[in-house]
């Protein structure tokens, strides 16, 4: 399992691994790396993802921002980055709707 507290410790400039699919998904939706390390310092992990590869993932809630990111080999791996909608999340973006992952 991934531990919030791990995540914090490797977002720093030199452990951040940004991918292209993320810088894509940046750019579309408005979201600034200050977005994600704001949401990173201040959120929680609301899901887990310990079968993903080659490492395992989370979901970060924050103040209407989810960030899904890996850890491995010292490195954080952002994955992707996005605002949830009210029609998939309640809770403030803590929980999706019916339960589906």
């Amino acid at each position: 399992m991934v531990r919030i507290e791990d995540v914090r410790a490797c977002c720093t400039d030199d452990a951040i691994v940004l991918t292209e699919h993320l810088l894509t998904r940046m750019k579309q939706r408005h979201i600034r790396l200050e977005d994600i390390k704001y949401a990173i310092a201040k959120g929680e992990i609301i899901e887990q993802y310990p079968t993903d590869y080659p490492f395992p993932s989370c979901l970060i809630n924050a103040e209407n921002i989810h960030i899904v990111c890996g850890l491995g080999e010292g490195y954080l791996y952002i994955i992707t980055a996005y605002r949830p909608s009210q029609e998939q999340w309640e809770d403030g973006g803590r929980k999706r709707k019916g339960g589906k992952l």
